[in-house]
């Protein structure tokens, strides 16, 4: 049990900490006592003077941090992202453009990471469409104003733009030319993507009621992405919602650096057999040079039907085979069956290199 402390005691700790803190002159240092005693006294000293702690005290570096809306994505990944959805808006507004046959302005407004139950609070009458993204797992929503959607249809219909009607029902026909500009639009999203993941959209179903869309929990974090469209004198809005679960796998590939180099690594020779086998099928003019000369004016007027005009060409001399009016091949003309044809004795530049000329092919001209 701790030593209680005489009077003395208490009286002499007392003229300790009286003025300065410091002992008089003339007082003699207190005997040492027991162990449990000095603890006891140590136990009721008082702190440090608040006027010294405060000249100590430095500022202390925080950051605001809000639990109910946790950070997902770094700052770096959404610049990515913002980009690839630039690409995006670029794609989709020529597509429909062609599509409509009408001028199509689709703008990125904003890219942010909310609760999902924020993003769907946020919906009032539009049209929903969940797509999947496969191999990744979960599904995503691509969202459209009624209004727009509306106008694009009249548009197809042959109208003039105008919202028909203020319903949130779409009959059959309207659901079928939905789902034709919802999958141009998934086709566009897919290509923008593609550099930076390899996943194939697939649009799953479409709802009007928002509160009948649940992809991931109330408070699971997703990114939206927010359009501005304008068809015509038509503005409305458009948006696109991506759980963090389903980019959680790819999310090291949105590093901007990282997709630089993934761009550069893909141009460099990649699909090049590709880009062959299709210039093989490439179907070109190929022309044949018989010869030229020169005529007077009055000897064009002149000219009727039987006349023989000479060219500066000798019969046994090979005529010139043009391909994009360019010499690239010598032969000599003939017959083959009912037909006129080039007899290919040699390339152009045969001569030139000093190469003996001999037969390579035969071509119909």
């Amino acid at each position: 049990m701790a030593e209680i402390l005489s009077q003395v005691e208490i009286e002499a700790l007392l003229a300790s900490l009286s003025g300065d803190g410091g002992e008089s002159p003339g007082a003699a240092p207190e005997p040492v006592r027991s162990s449990s005693s000095t603890a006891t006294a140590g136990a009721a000293a008082p702190p440090a003077p608040t006027s010294a702690r405060r000249d100590n005290k430095t500022p202390i570096a925080y950051e605001i941090y809000d639990f109910r809306r946790p950070d997902k994505f770094a700052k770096d990944q959404l610049r990515t992202l913002q980009m690839l959805h630039e690409t995006f808006a670029r794609l989709f507004a020529s597509s429909l453009s062609a599509y409509l046959r009408v001028p199509v302005h689709v703008d990125l407004v904003s890219v942010e990471q909310v609760p999902y139950d924020e993003y769907i609070r946020s919906l009032t009458s539009s049209i929903i469409n969940i797509f999947s993204m496969a191999p990744l797992a979960g599904q995503a929503l691509l969202e459209v104003e009624f209004n727009v959607i509306l106008s694009m249809i009249d548009r197809l219909l042959g109208g003039p733009g105008s919202m028909v009607k203020n319903t949130s029902v779409l009959t059959d026909i309207e659901k079928a030319l939905t789902e034709s500009i919802i999958n141009r639009a998934l086709k566009d999203f897919h290509t923008a993507w593609e550099g930076i993941a390899q996943f194939t959209t697939k649009r799953e179903s479409m709802e009007t009621q928002a509160q009948f869309v649940q992809i991931v929990p109330p408070n699971d974090v997703v990114v939206s992405i927010l359009f501005e469209i304008k068809v015509g004198d038509l503005r409305g809005a458009m948006s696109i919602c991506i759980p963090y679960l389903l980019l959680k796998p790819i999310t090291t590939k949105l590093s901007a650096q990282r997709w630089f180099s993934s761009s550069i690594k893909k141009n460099t020779g990649k699909h090049a057999g590709v880009l062959a086998k299709r210039l093989e099928r490439t179907s070109i003019e190929l022309s044949v040079k018989l010869g030229s000369t020169m005529l007077a004016v009055t000897d064009l007027l002149n000219m009727k039907v039987g006349d023989v005009v000479r060219l500066n060409r000798e019969q046994h001399e090979d005529v010139e085979v043009m391909v994009d009016n360019r010499t690239k091949f010598r032969g000599k003309p003939g017959i083959r069956g009912k037909k006129l044809a080039i007899y290919i004795s040699r390339r152009s530049n045969d001569t030139d290199n000093g190469a003996a000329p001999g037969t390579r092919h035969r071509r119909t001209a």
